[in-house]
């Protein structure tokens, strides 16, 4: 029998062979019945996993700044910027470090000048597309009662030299701006803001898909493979195979995973990150009309960074104002995606002790604890809006629930790295390096800095190919500006 099958497939070997009709062939090993799917084709030199406005960035950059032949992209989905870069799933805002508060001075530093890297692309771009990506209007962070006007002061004092075009204003000047935020509140609460005309907003779907267009018109030899899904990357000597589900194998010189919340999943098959879990935090909004001219946050909680509601307009959907997120912990890896739940189990190490403890170290925390619990109640029909506008009202007092509606459809996955040795979470991006691999976490800011990963990337890519391929940094920083 065994003999049988070893001859069966070796006249299905003989006849792709002869023919020529696929590139890939079966091999055969000693055992008759044991057989592997091997790949004939030339390797790439890179394989970019991922087409979110990271994956998207490296292509662009490797393109139009490395001399790397020739460059892969996989994705999941039929067009770029579909999971955590689609417009209804983030908050759509450029974050340089002048309103987010939970920023350390230092990294104010470091984003300020990376985020900046994006405008400065969207402004060499027709104006048509700059203009599907790009959006200028008001930003402010607003602080309500004396302890928040007073850490106001502060952060303004601290940031004022590295932005001169944000300025701390009084309450008149907030009404001159956003009339709604001042009307019907009480003149005995103290409140300031800092406040530019010049904030942004970004379509980062529509950027991703800009940045896949400049690359395939610049290099004829790269490409873009749509409706792909990776289910597995296994190390064969020098080289990477990359498995696709329902798709012939590719393989790589070197990869960079760009999968956000998968990326980690993908490290833990080849050995990388054991230490590591993710506590999955899902987002919602609320549209109400548009009462806002600009973006207004709040001054954050350091225990929750992000997690105070705020009120955008929506770059996507004219005349309405978009309230949130709301957060809660869901153990899904994209969101309104359950069948991704089992891959959160896979990836974020439920099956050890030390997980458990850090998630209890964590999320029992009083101030998380309580903030999730309420959150968890926003979800409710109903009763959810109605707790919700007390959070809002903090921003337009006369706010009513009945003025907010659910946003369906809209809300993202921002999951959070936890270091289960030292049971802390870990905020912000991630990366991990291997050999000639590189694993990206980018939840916020990953996507307003994406060139500036994309730059270091780039550079770490170049190191693994060798001396036959060369990264133009000064180039790209030329002309993008000089990043720390």
């Amino acid at each position: 029998m065994a003999n049988s099958m070893y001859l069966f497939l070796h006249l299905v070997y003989v006849i792709f062979s002869f023919f020529g009709a696929s590139r890939e062939t079966f091999v055969f090993s000693g055992e008759p019945v044991v057989w592997r799917l091997s790949i004939m084709n030339e390797p790439y030199d890179v394989v970019i996993i991922g087409g979110g406005a990271s994956g998207t960035s490296l292509l662009y950059t490797l393109a139009h700044y490395s001399t790397v032949p020739r460059v892969l992209l996989i994705e999941k989905y039929d067009k770029p910027g579909q999971v955590n870069s689609r417009a209804s799933n983030n908050s759509q805002t450029l974050h340089v470090g002048d309103i987010e508060t939970n920023y350390p001075l230092e990294k104010v530093r470091q984003v300020r000048p990376a985020a900046l890297m994006l405008v400065r692309y969207a402004e060499m771009q027709p104006v048509a597309v700059r203009d599907a990506i790009l959006f200028t209007m008001p930003k402010m962070v607003l602080a309500v009662g004396e302890h928040e006007v007073l850490v106001l002061e502060k952060r303004f004092s601290d940031i004022s030299p590295l932005f001169p075009d944000v300025h701390k204003i009084d309450r008149d000047a907030i009404a001159l701006i956003e009339p709604a935020v001042v009307a019907g509140r009480s003149p005995h609460v103290p409140i300031c803001a800092l406040a530019t005309l010049k904030g942004y907003a970004v379509d980062y779907e529509r950027l991703a898909q800009s940045f896949v267009d400049e690359a395939l018109r610049t290099r004829s030899e790269y490409s873009v493979q749509y409706g792909s899904e990776v289910t597995l990357i296994v190390r064969e000597g020098s080289e990477y195979v990359i498995q696709i589900k329902g798709r012939a194998p590719v393989r790589a010189r070197a990869v960079v995973v760009d999968a956000d919340s998968y990326s980690l999943y993908f490290a833990k098959q080849l050995g990388y990150g054991k230490q590591f879990s993710l506590i999955p935090i899902a987002g919602s909004f609320y549209f109400s009309k548009k009462i806002l001219n600009g973006k207004v946050y709040t001054v954050q909680e350091p225990l929750l960074p992000f997690a105070a509601v705020h009120g955008d307009p929506d770059v996507c959907v004219s005349n309405v104002t978009r309230w949130g997120p709301t957060a809660r912990f869901f153990p899904v890896l994209e969101s309104r995606n359950l069948k991704t739940m089992i891959d959160y189990v896979r990836s974020s190490g439920l099956g050890r002790p030390r997980t458990w403890v850090s998630f209890f170290t964590i999320l029992l925390e009083p101030i998380r604890f309580k903030y999730l619990l309420t959150n968890m109640l926003y979800e409710l029909p109903w009763i959810g809006k109605r707790m919700l506008v007390k959070n809002v009202q903090k921003i337009i007092p006369e706010m009513c629930a009945c003025d907010l509606k659910k946003a369906k459809g809209y809300g993202g996955m921002r999951l959070q790295r936890v270091d289960t040795t030292t049971h802390e979470l870990q905020l912000g991006e991630g990366k991990i390096i291997g050999d000639n691999i590189i694993f990206n976490m980018t939840p916020s800011p990953g996507a307003s800095v994406c060139l500036y990963n994309a730059l270091r990337d780039a550079e770490h890519v170049v190191s693994f190919l060798g001396k036959n391929v060369q990264f133009d940094k000064v180039r790209m920083q030329n002309d993008f500006g000089e990043v720390v």
